[in-house]
């Protein structure tokens, strides 16, 4: 089985990337070109990305059909995404419709959580979460529109990195976090690159040792994450016609891999 492209390790999707960060240089002209643009409401975690990305020639803050992107590449477009994909869903199926687009979504594999001094008393406070992100943690957003990854020209790119996450009292919103809310969230190293342009990369991120058929529980034990996420993971390969339904176990959907032929278009819950 091949996997998605990876500057990692070759590895697959659940496992560990290499330790050394991935660097990418970046062009002092594609630099100037980025300067004051599209940079007022601007995120820093954003920002840095979009500046990991950038390389000669490229054009930034462009609009295409009334949208405004991220980065253009030749005729690819790049959409650049940190928080919520539900946002962007009218979007990204617009500009598929005529353009290919590249989805960049990051996960961050190694957080470290950085309080600022409350009401000005009190030191800056540092921590490293025990939470570790995985590429598979990118169905929690996919629901919103997983007919995108059966579209030709969609693709989507996953960085695993390291970041901090900037957090300050709100006495005002104590319901969350016991007050503390999120500021802003900082890049400090991409760890990994996942990218997914057809269905047969999709495919990849089943383990070699799921057999076949198998239920949303098996697959939640085989990647060792959450069976609420392996049936929102199970959902969007279905609709992208990457796996297919094999019929039930009791309460449970069996699916099996969708062969060639449903790969290129036929219905993947068709009888092989």
């Amino acid at each position: 089985m091949e996997w998605p492209t990876s500057t990692c390790s070759g590895s697959p999707p659940n496992a560990a990337p290499a330790d050394v960060g991935i660097s990418r240089s970046v062009n002092t002209e594609s630099k100037d070109k980025m300067t004051g643009i599209g940079l007022l409401n601007e995120k820093p975690l954003h920002a840095s990305l979009k500046e990991w990305y950038a390389q000669p020639e490229d054009q930034f803050e462009v609009s295409v059909d009334g949208f405004v992107i991220d980065i253009i590449q030749d005729d690819l477009l790049l959409e650049i995404q940190t928080s919520s994909l539900a946002s962007i869903k009218s979007k990204l199926i617009e500009l598929a419709r005529a353009h290919r687009i590249r989805l960049i979504y990051p996960i961050a594999q190694e957080k470290w959580i950085i309080k600022l001094a409350k009401n000005n008393s009190g030191g800056v406070t540092r921590r490293k979460s025990p939470k570790r992100g995985k590429v598979e943690d990118l169905f929690w957003e996919m629901v919103s529109f997983p007919q995108l990854l059966a579209n030709p020209n969609f693709s989507l790119e996953v960085l695993l990195i390291r970041e901090e996450e900037v957090r300050r009292y709100d006495g005002k919103r104590k319901w969350r976090r016991r007050g503390w809310v999120i500021e802003e969230r900082r890049l400090l190293e991409v760890v990994g690159q996942w990218l997914f342009e057809k269905p047969t990369d999709w495919q990849a991120l089943l383990p070699e040792k799921l057999k076949e058929p198998f239920t949303e529980k098996d697959l939640a034990e085989a990647l060792g994450i959450r069976r609420q996420l392996t049936q929102k993971m199970a959902y969007c390969l279905r609709k992208a016609k990457v796996i297919r339904l094999m019929g039930k176990r009791g309460q449970a959907n069996l699916y099996g891999v969708a062969g060639p032929q449903q790969l290129d278009g036929g219905n993947a819950d068709a009888p092989r």
